[in-house]
């Protein structure tokens, strides 16, 4: 088969109108001829990803994770879309093979069970400095392998309930739930009863709770263990056993062994002291970052300010506290705690229906979307951050895709199938989120600049790619908003019941959107000032 012989087939089941004896015919092509299967997905995705509206997608996602015998299919309109929906979901989603058994003529769309790597998060962090590249927040999963802290404090909270607070200079490795080695640093531990036998390995020794809280010292050439309250034992491998209990101190020298020393209680704060001490300076970060939002708000670039720190959590109306004070409606979302940890300072949009409906007038030549927003799974093909209103020229969309890649588009013209003809340039990113960052605060930026025609994504302050809208026909030199939704997708006007379902399951706590392309380092300022 020829590829103008295919390609009409193809469109001809798009379309709903193919016969079925074609049908068998291109199904066959698509078991044996590669080319076949490609020219199929790059019609399915501008028929799917470039024009779907709400019904469409409907009846995609309805169909989704399920087995669909295509020997079976009458025709049909609704039956063909369905074929072709399945076929979708098997390129498009992603983790399906090619009718992997071809005498059952089914496609299956596996589900393979999320995963996750690492033994701790990271509960709170002060003026943290990461060798290796390295950045961890607030709420973030700590990586296995070897850790260099080379200024800072961190605390950390292991899945087995005990909580160390580590400070810079550190070289250390969290090895399980229970078990720690440290290289170099000052680590405070606070040991909880089911926890007890948890373990830290140094160069000299190894250090063996039995259900206490306790600091070890390490250096080059020893380990200073105090403990605090409870009991430990310490092990070298030229000495036998010592036990030390609440007040007692012993400093082990490499190669030389361990002599008792005096016990300083003034310098060992208690571990829940020293924990609030932290989130204290977390707290007067947060100060910073008000007195920042309020400068903000009166930056005459911002369309749009939702800082979402507002009183009355009660109220179903979110302030723009830019100067064009366009108050957004709060549909469902509810309340949950921010960033900074403060009650009712953010919005979750994980029930269905949940959004925020604006109304920005005006045209612009160029614009920047910005927000925060903490993600707790990707379960729908599109995630919403920002849709404008059903999908006319000029409107910025602006997403996560299920498989973690950010979205951006402006629509620059009306598409048509069947001439290839695109309607708009969609940036994605490489994929920026997975499973294991799940809770985590993040910060979003995409900016679309017309002066370059280039589209760029941003993630907690660094540029993650850089699309260049190399098509002049999908280059819009105006970007309008009007009726949009935060975290959804809305269109008001329909009186069918059945809508899309790409609300964000998560949360957002701070949403700007400036009338201008903002620089790499305006991006990153926000990230820095407002990071907790």
């Amino acid at each position: 088969m020829n590829p103008e012989g295919y390609n009409q087939l193809i469109d001809e089941l798009l379309d709903g109108v193919i016969a079925d004896v074609d049908f068998v015919r291109l199904e066959a092509e698509m078991h044996l001829n590669p080319a076949v299967r490609e020219a199929y997905y790059e019609r399915l995705e501008l028929a799917t990803l470039l024009e779907i509206d709400a019904e469409t997608y409907q009846q995609v996602a309805a169909k989704e994770h399920k087995v669909v015998d295509f020997k079976v299919l009458p025709k049909g309109t609704n039956i063909m879309w369905g074929a072709a929906a399945a076929i979708a979901i098997g390129v498009i989603l992603g983790g399906v093979g090619w009718l992997l058994e071809p005498s059952k003529d089914q496609i299956v769309a596996d589900k393979v069970e999320s995963v996750a790597r690492g033994f701790a998060v990271v509960g709170e962090t002060v003026d943290a400095i990461w060798n290796d590249g390295i950045q961890l927040q607030r709420g973030d999963l700590v990586p296995a392998g070897e850790l260099n802290l080379a200024a800072g404090t961190v605390q950390l909270d292991l899945f087995s309930g005990v909580t160390v607070v580590i400070e810079g200079e550190a070289e250390f490795e969290i090895l399980s739930p229970m078990e720690m080695s440290v290289d170099l640093g000052k680590v405070q531990a606070r040991v909880p009863e089911p926890a007890e036998g948890f373990k830290i390995y140094t160069a000299g020794g190894e250090l063996v709770d039995l259900g206490t809280e306790f600091a070890i010292d390490v250096t080059r050439e020893h380990a200073q263990i105090s403990v605090i309250n409870g009991e430990v034992e310490w092990y070298s491998p030229i000495e036998p056993m010592a036990t030390l209990v609440g007040g007692e101190s012993v400093r082990h020298t490499i190669g030389q062994g361990s002599a008792r020393s005096a016990f300083n209680p003034k310098s060992l704060a208690l571990l829940g002291d020293r924990v609030q001490e932290l989130a204290n300076q977390r707290i007067s970060k947060e100060d910073r970052w008000l007195v920042h939002g309020e400068e903000l708000a009166r930056d005459s670039r911002v369309l749009a300010y939702f800082p979402m720190n507002q009183s009355g959590h009660w109220q179903r109306i979110l302030q723009d506290k830019s100067l064009g004070a366009h108050d957004g409606a709060i549909v469902a979302a509810q309340r949950t705690p921010s960033r900074w940890g403060n009650d009712f300072n953010a919005l979750d949009f994980g029930s269905t229906g949940s959004r925020v409906r604006v109304n920005i007038p005006g045209e612009y030549g160029a614009i920047t979307f910005y927000c925060w927003v903490r993600i707790n799974s990707l379960d729908r093909w599109y995630n919403s951050l920002f849709l404008t209103d059903g999908h006319e020229i000029h409107d910025p969309h602006w997403q996560i895709m299920n498989d973690g890649r950010l979205f951006f588009s402006v629509k620059a013209q009306e598409a048509e199938r069947k001439q290839d003809k695109k309607d708009k340039h969609i940036a994605f990113s490489p994929v920026v989120w997975t499973p294991e960052m799940a809770g985590q605060w993040i910060q979003l930026a995409a900016v679309y600049n017309t002066d370059d025609w280039t589209i760029t994504h941003y993630v907690n302050g660094e540029p993650v790619s850089i699309d260049r809208i190399e098509d002049e026909s999908l280059r819009s030199p105006v970007v309008s908003i009007g009726a949009a939704s935060i975290g959804n997708w809305s269109i008001p006007s329909r009186d069918d019941p059945e809508f899309a379902v790409r609300n964000l399951n998560g949360s957002i706590d701070e949403f700007a959107i400036f009338s201008e392309a903002l620089a790499a380092s305006e991006i990153k300022e926000l990230y820095e000032t407002g990071r907790p």
